[in-house]
This record gives structure tokens, sequence and C-alpha cells, in this order.
């Protein structure tokens, strides 16, 4: 097992990532009890290439405990969402594999985290505790190793300070917030010129939704800025994926992502079609490494593009209108 978490880390080409797919396939096949009965329903030929392995319909995570028999869990979980909605759990048997893909990652997308001051707006997240995105920046924000990176809450005040003394010490400032909250902190129109503000999650019921042009647009007119940053990621997984100017996602070299047709979860859309988005995360080897979203997306020159979010699934995270 080190030697294919090893592999999985050092992936470089898609024949390697064809193997280590293939690879944690087969174990989780044998050794994750959840997965195991999924497949033998579906009873689908064994794969030989990665875009033939079954995906996991994320709902089960919900109902279940997506995990390695046998494994204990370090750390557990939970989605975010509003009041009263049922949260996903995902029992992690292994922190530091997270870490380990987070933050290269991370590094890798945005930049050296000892160059950076990291700032938080993320109050729902810290309200409703077990959060993976919270676990992520806390170590972010440590590794930053400066005193003015931390969770600000709804102190925009304050926030808004720290990042003009952040901006003044030559810094490079990354601003880490769920969309309602940097919504109400636009509207105070602070001048954030400079700043990289990486969005994440959604409205989480405080305010109406918007598509993500509609969003960007006023986060850009509130903060004096030209583009948005996005982070996609879910408790179900242990990656991300960043966004680049043009909105669409890029991921690291252990993740890739599918799109199935929305009445057919075994068929691939054609080319340039909006479908279901597919996301295979090896990082994620002692639970479930394919996993079937309820988000809609595009495939723009081998990038995600989010779309919107099936009609019939909870609001959360990522929640857009169809366009």
């Amino acid at each position: 097992m080190i030697d294919l978490i090893e592999r999985i880390f050092t992936i470089k080409t898609e024949e390697a990532f064809n193997k280590c797919a293939l690879d944690v396939f087969a174990f989780q096949r044998e050794h994750v009890p959840v997965y195991q009965s999924y497949l033998s329903l579906v009873n689908r030929p064994t794969p030989t290439h990665y875009s033939e392995i079954p995906h996991l319909p994320i709902s089960f995570f919900k109902s279940h405990d997506i995990i390695v028999a046998n494994k204990k869990e370090q750390i557990r979980f939970l989605s975010s969402g509003t009041t009263g909605m049922e949260r996903s759990k995902h029992p992690v048997a292994d922190v530091s594999l997270y870490e380990r893909s987070f933050l290269p990652t991370y590094e890798h997308f945005v930049g050296p985290l000892n160059e950076q001051i990291v700032f938080a707006l993320l109050p729902n997240y810290v309200e409703q505790g077990n959060s993976s995105l919270i676990y992520m920046v806390e170590k972010l924000i440590a590794a930053s190793n400066n005193e003015l990176s931390g969770f600000y809450l709804t102190d925009f005040n304050a926030l808004e300070q720290a990042i003009t003394l952040g901006k003044k010490a030559g810094k490079k400032c990354v601003l880490f917030g769920v969309s309602y909250a940097l919504l109400d902190f636009a509207e105070l129109k602070p001048d954030l010129q400079g700043v990289t503000i990486i969005e994440t999650g959604g409205m989480k019921g405080r305010r109406k939704e918007m598509t993500k042009e509609e969003l960007h647009t006023a986060l850009c007119n509130g903060f004096n800025v030209s583009t948005i940053a996005s982070e996609y990621g879910m408790c179900e997984l242990l990656s991300q994926a960043y966004s680049d100017a043009e909105g669409c996602f890029e991921l690291p070299n252990w993740m890739r992502f599918s799109l199935r047709e929305v009445n057919d979860p075994f068929a691939r859309v054609a080319s340039g079609k909006t479908g279901g988005v597919n996301i295979i995360d090896l990082a994620n080897i002692y639970s479930c490494s394919f996993i079937e979203t309820q988000d809609l997306g595009r495939n723009i020159a081998g990038k995600l593009k989010l779309m919107g979010r099936f009609d019939q699934s909870d609001i959360r995270g990522c929640n857009l209108l169809v366009s």
C-alpha cells in the first residue's frame, strides 16, 4: 500500500495514472464494503482503463460510512449545508493523505505559502464544525506563519485592516470566502486590488442563488478586482481543483474528471455538451476514489467548467443555476 500511495503522488503521465487508478479500483473493490456491494449490483465488466471504472453515487455518503473494512477513522468530515439538511459524512482513515494532497496542490496553483498571508471568511463552516475546508485552511494559515493570517468570521473591519497591513508589507494576500459572506463584505466596497480572492461554497440559504458569472461580477465590482478564483472541493474527497482566469478548473495529477449523460450514468456525453460530473481522486484511497457527483459541467480544452447542479440535488457548496 505504501508503494501505491507513493506512485499516486508522483504521477506524471497518463499511463501512470491509468495504472494507479486500476490498482486503486482493485483494492477498493475488495476492501470497501459499500463500493463492493454497489459494483455487484451494477454488474459492469471488469475495467481495462480508468474511463471504464464505475463511479459511486455521492448520495451514498449520506446513508453509509464509506471506508476500507477494518480501518478506523482518524477524523470525520461533514459536508456544509443549510439548516436541517442531511449532511454527507466522510470517515477519513489517514488524514495525512489529505495534507499530502491539498498542500502541494494549493502551492502549485496559488503560490508558495511562506510568501503569503491567508485570510478566511468562512463563518458558517466554523459554526457547523467537522469541515474539511476549515481543516485545510487552518493548515494553510499555519504554514503561512504570519500573525495577520487567520479566520475573521464576520468582522469585516478587522479583515479590511489586516488586508491593508498585509499589502503594505509586500506579501501576497489570499482571501478564502464562502460566497454569501464575500457578498456581504463586498457591499462595503473595500479596495482589495491585488488580493487573490478564492470563493468557495454557495449561499447556504443566506442569499438568493446566483450563477457563477453573476457572483463573480458582483464581487469584482465590490472589491475592485478583475478576477475571482474558485476552489472546487467536497468533504467526500481528499483533493481540490482551482479555477483559472476563465473560470475553468485545473486538477492535480492524481485527479481526473469525466462527464456522463444525465439519464445514463454509464454513457459519456458528446464533446462540447453538458453532463454530470464524475470525479476520480486517487488520494481518497481508503474510501472511494470514484465519485458520481451531482454537479453539471463541460469539458473546455481539458479543464472542467461547472454549469450548475442537477434539479433534484440538495443545495450545497457549489450550487448554481443551470445556464
